[in-house]
């Protein structure tokens, strides 16, 4: 056994991971709040809502919201403090360990409501007929669950099943509580340690094998201030502030670390340790381990020199460039936090910080303000019927789905939006469950991401009268040929709510974590942050604009030429129309040159304004819209659109395999395969397999979701079958396929001419010998795919 990476939380920033002695689960809490769980799942420990074992680090969907800052395991159960200074407690409730009154398991985190008066600092969980401990900042410590050998520190054997006091450690600054099995620890902030519990292997350090039922000083530590303590099953450690070392009780796997096996009754130094200067401690069932963090933070992943691209800063020292990035950083850190106390629009903005400020901290701050008003109870929103059938009829070549789009899928889900109330806008997942007219799509969850990215194509193909190409891209020249524009000419009451919903679309991207596949241009997504636009963002959309306004300002002012010429006193918009400037000119001259370059700038630099304001409505209807000036455009992208590029590191990170090893040269094909895919081909995978055209940004945001690639032995030959999606599942079941080439031709086949979901289709592609490998989510199989989903793997 060798250290592995976890992969499915790489990605992810972890500051605390819990485990406990005489356990079989883990807990890791995000930099966001986030708690994660895996391992045994046993009573419910986990807190997924069920006693199932969870073989990777999967969100605790139920804590959700609560930013969590604080997490703790036992043998059987689980805690977590919020930033309001609550705790949740899950897992096994036998004993009352769980707090709540009674001995009841739960299989998800429930409020600890005895606690609910007072500010919870710190809390511990021991094992087998477990205990409980937490410390108030009232000075108090707390403590429930089984009493045997007196762990709870109230002077006898009585268990309880609600927090109740210790009254012998009130007042005392307890600043850390820990259980080992069947014993319980407190430190205080002098640095003084208590015991008590059950006394055997000489667990409490007292000289004597007798249990202890009311908290004791550890006599042996008197005169050493201890900065830190852990408790394994049958011994404990504690480190001074001097970076010394001591440890007692049972020694029989050496863990004592004196060089026997012996136990010891009392603290003792550690010789080996003497020089390391250690200042931090942790235990595991029978064994212990001391670090020290003394020595300066490194910067070997600093490079030799400062690369080429980073031109401006080229001319100053590495250290230098490090130390503001660490100043950078702790002032984000600092800032982000308290964001709500200043003013974010109008004077004293916070606009001229949102380049400064570091953009995972942004993004974490800004993640709670949204996962505070996130609404969990519900599956889904409400059920949409939209009819993708008619817009193929109703659609010219080329042209509008229907007098201006209305009969496209964005058009139906328009004219529906009063379905979408704000507690349906409010959720983590689907927003609304999708009911395809004259298609069997039972939505699981793929007809919702297929109706989203149905809606996106429509924004990008003409079918509705929202975007349009850059001028760049009508010229074929300059930057941002490919991206679009908010159609300015769009300003009908129908045109701004269907700005409105794409604002909601937007909105919803983010709360959700599901990308969207727009290619907006960057200068749109600036004015969507709040960002002011300036010459230089005309010329990343229209390459000539702003060299011909210069031309006119720096011509010669000779009226001949002016009248020569006959240059219209009005300017191109974005559209590509001729738009009057003044009443009162008709023609450049002279004498009104500037003031005409002064007016044309003007206009196009707000010429999208009306369709902005839109948008920003609709995105406020879903989330907090004024913190988006903390956000750069790009940032904004990011946030809404995901990467561009698709990381296959990432999808890997999320894999299960079923039916097959890891490992196998049919598994490392198909990666060998998606490697060699272009980003557009990766693209179509994702939307043959997820209904999706984009991965979402972080592990986080997959909220649990595994692809699952799974590969039967049904299809015979192999060779002659396409693989198969299940969009709902997030499922590819793939043939045993005999060589590389094979299942390369089978999937670019499949994910070039299989997009259809409707499973009334569900029989054969026109491809000779092969088997049809539709992606879709209702038939007889449903409920066997279901039981085969990610869920059960």
């Amino acid at each position: 056994m060798v250290p592995t990476l976890l992969e499915s939380i790489q990605h992810v920033f972890i500051k605390k991971v819990a485990v406990n002695s005489g356990g079989k689960h883990c807990l890791a809490l995000s930099a966001e709040g986030e708690v994660y769980s895996w391992g045994e799942g046993d009573d419910g420990k986990l807190g997924h809502g069920n006693r199932s074992s969870c073989e990777r680090p999967r969100v605790i969907e139920a804590l959700r919201g609560k930013e969590i800052i604080d997490i703790a395991c036992g043998g059987a159960h689980s805690a977590a403090i919020t930033s309001n200074r609550d705790v949740y407690t899950w897992g096994k409730g036998r004993y009352g360990r769980l707090g709540h009154g009674d001995s009841e398991d739960q299989l998800k985190p429930k409020l600890v409501e005895a606690l609910l008066s007072y500010r919870v600092m710190d809390i511990a969980c021991g094992s087998g007929d477990a205990q409980t401990l937490c410390i108030t900042d009232d000075d108090n410590v707390w403590s429930w669950g089984d009493g045997d050998y007196g762990k709870l520190g109230r002077g006898g054997s009585d268990g309880c099943k609600i927090p109740m006091k210790i009254e012998s450690l009130a007042g005392l600054g307890v600043i850390k509580v820990e259980c080992g099995s069947q014993f319980s620890v407190a430190l205080t902030r002098s640095g003084s340690v208590y015991t008590w519990g059950k006394g055997d292997y000489h667990r409490l350090g007292h000289g004597t094998d007798d249990h202890v039922r009311r908290p004791r000083k550890v006599a042996a530590l008197q005169g050493k201030k201890i900065i830190c303590i852990a408790t394994g099953s049958l011994h404990c450690v504690a480190c001074s502030e001097q970076g010394e070392v001591y440890t007692w009780g049972d020694n029989d796997e050496g863990q004592l670390g004196d060089g026997t096996t012996n136990a010891i009754q009392r603290p003792r130094f550690v010789v080996a340790l003497q020089t390391k200067k250690i200042t931090q401690v942790a235990c595991g069932s029978a064994h212990t381990l001391a670090w020290s963090t003394n020595k300066p933070v490194s910067a070997s992943r600093l490079p030799v020199s400062t690369p080429l691209e980073y031109d401006l800063v080229r001319d100053f020292p590495l250290p230098t460039l490090r130390n503001r990035l660490v100043l950078l950083h702790h002032f984000s850190e600092l800032f982000c936090p308290g964001v709500a106390m200043f003013p974010i629009d109008g004077e004293g903005s916070l606009d001229k910080l949102r380049g400064i400020l570091v953009s995972s901290t942004k993004e974490a701050t800004f993640k709670k303000v949204v996962q505070a008003t996130m609404v969990r109870d519900r599956q889904h929103g409400p059920v949409i019927e939209l009819n993708r059938i008619q817009v193929k009829r109703s659609r010219s070549k080329g042209g509008l789905a229907g007098p201006d789009g209305i009969k496209s899928v964005f058009g139906q889900m328009v004219t529906k939006m009063s379905l979408l109330t704000q507690e349906a806008l409010f959720l983590p997942h689907r927003v609304w469950k999708v009911k395809f007219v004259g298609e069997s799509v039972d939505d699981c969850g793929g007809g919702y991401s297929e109706s989203i990215t149905e809606m996106c194509d429509e924004l990008q193909n003409g079918s509705l009268p929202l975007l349009i190409p850059t001028p760049n891209g009508r010229d074929d020249a300059g930057t941002n040929r490919d991206c679009f524009l908010l159609n300015p000419m769009a300003k009908s009451p129908l045109h701004m709510n269907m700005f409105r919903f794409l604002g909601v679309l937007m909105g919803i991207a983010i709360r959700t974590g599901s990308p969207l596949s727009l290619n907006l241009a960057e200068p749109v997504w600036k004015q969507l942050a709040g960002m002011t636009l300036t010459p230089a963002d005309l010329t990343e959309v229209d390459r000539d604009y702003v060299p011909g306004l210069l031309c006119i300002r720096d011509m010669e002012p000779d009226a001949k030429v002016f009248q020569t010429l006959e240059m219209p006193f009005s300017t191109p918009s974005a559209y590509g129309n001729e738009v009057p400037l003044s009443t009162r000119y008709h023609r450049i001259m002279p004498e009104n040159r500037l003031e005409y370059v002064r007016l044309a700038l003007n206009y196009r630099l707000h010429e999208f304004d009306e369709q902005v304001a839109a948008v920003r409505e609709g995105m406020a209807k879903v989330i907090p819209v004024p913190l988006l000036s903390l956000f750069s455009g790009y940032e904004l992208e990011t946030m809404v659109c995901g990467s561009p590029d698709i990381p296959l590191n990432l999808l890997k990170s999320v894999a299960t395999y079923k039916g097959i090893d890891a490992n196998s040269s049919l598994i490392q094909w198909f990666w060998d395969v998606m490697e060699e895919f272009t980003n557009q081909e990766r693209s179509l995978f994702l939307r043959f397999v997820w209904g999706r055209t984009r991965l979402p940004r972080t592990i986080a945001d997959f909220r649990g979701r595994d692809f699952v690639l799974q590969v039967l032995d049904k299809y015979n030959p192999p060779d002659h079958f396409l693989p198969e999606s299940y969009t709902c599942f997030f499922l590819l079941k793939m043939p045993r396929y005999s060589c590389k080439a094979v299942l390369r031709e089978k999937l670019k086949y499949a994910i070039h001419f299989c997009k259809s979901i409707d499973t009334d289709e569900y029989a054969r592609v026109a491809m000779p010998g092969s088997g049809a490998a539709s992606s879709n989510c209702d038939s007889d199989e449903l409920d066997s795919i279901a039981s085969d989903g990610p869920g059960s793997v």
